[in-house]
């Protein structure tokens, strides 16, 4: 993979990263660029700042999409830009930031260990709960708020002059249900599709994709959800494993560890 910026729309970049194929995404204004997300670590903030400067030298404004760390981890070499976030990120971050850290350094190399304990953990400055306009130099940008999914504090980051939306690590390739809400994520997406008018939507990780592929994962998710469901409420399907193929079996067992979590009452 070269990492390098792709214009995929008027003004709007995306950047694919070796490093947990994470996409990052840059829109241009006329004096002011958005930056959506910020890689996981200072040095690797710093990498993305020399290739945003590259593109533009305005000032920038950040989105972070959701509070985990390959996305938020590099806030702090941005500043004193205002970064902004979903008003759960905040709480989550203070919360788990630290745990974070630790989760990272049991399974990164030794050799990255210094790069991830000097990382100085910034939640957003600047939040909302629902929706935020953002005018970057005469160019609006929405930040919305459609439900729990992925997290319980995604944000979706809509340009509508060019129909594209940063959805984050709503959409992925192979969803990742750790910290996820599997039986909310279908209802998030079928909300997102009714009320953005995009036709293309950058994931966290990976490709840009189409309207279509949104709504095919929105279906399996859904098929999950009620296959979750139904396991929960029949007697000796709790243990069991997956419907089908539309994800791998990993993933399935994740999703209904927290789908049953759900049902609980465990996950408020």
């Amino acid at each position: 993979m070269t990492e390098r910026w792709q214009e995929i729309a008027d003004r709007l970049y995306i950047r694919r990263h070796q490093s947990a194929n994470l996409t990052i995404g840059l829109v241009l204004g006329d004096d002011h660029c958005l930056v959506v997300d910020t890689r996981a670590s200072h040095r690797h903030a710093a990498e993305l700042i020399r290739a945003i400067r590259e593109v533009t030298p305005t000032p920038w404004t950040v989105v972070n999409t959701h509070a985990h760390w390959d996305h938020c981890f590099g806030n702090a070499p941005f500043a004193p830009a205002e970064i902004w976030g979903h008003v759960l990120a905040v709480k989550d971050l203070d919360e788990t930031g630290e745990l974070q850290r630790s989760n990272v350094l049991a399974f990164l190399p030794e050799e990255r260990h210094e790069e991830i304990r000097e990382v100085a953990i910034v939640p957003p400055t600047h939040t909302f709960a629902d929706r935020a306009t953002l005018d970057i130099g005469g160019r609006e940008v929405h930040l919305r708020y459609f439900g729990r999914g992925h997290t319980d504090h995604d944000i979706v980051v809509h340009v509508p002059d060019v129909a594209t939306a940063f959805v984050g690590d709503l959409i992925e390739e192979v969803p990742y249900f750790g910290d996820s809400f599997p039986l909310d994520w279908p209802v998030t997406l079928h909300r997102m599709l009714q009320d953005l008018d995009a036709d293309t939507f950058v994931p966290g990780h990976g490709v840009a994709v189409t309207r279509q592929f949104v709504e095919r994962q929105q279906a399996d998710l859904a098929s999950l959800a009620e296959y979750a469901d139904y396991a929960y409420r029949s007697s000796g399907l709790r243990a069991v494993s997956m419907i089908d193929a539309a994800f791998p079996e990993d993933a399935q067992r994740m999703a209904f560890e927290r789908a049953f979590q759900q049902l609980d009452g465990q996950l408020s």
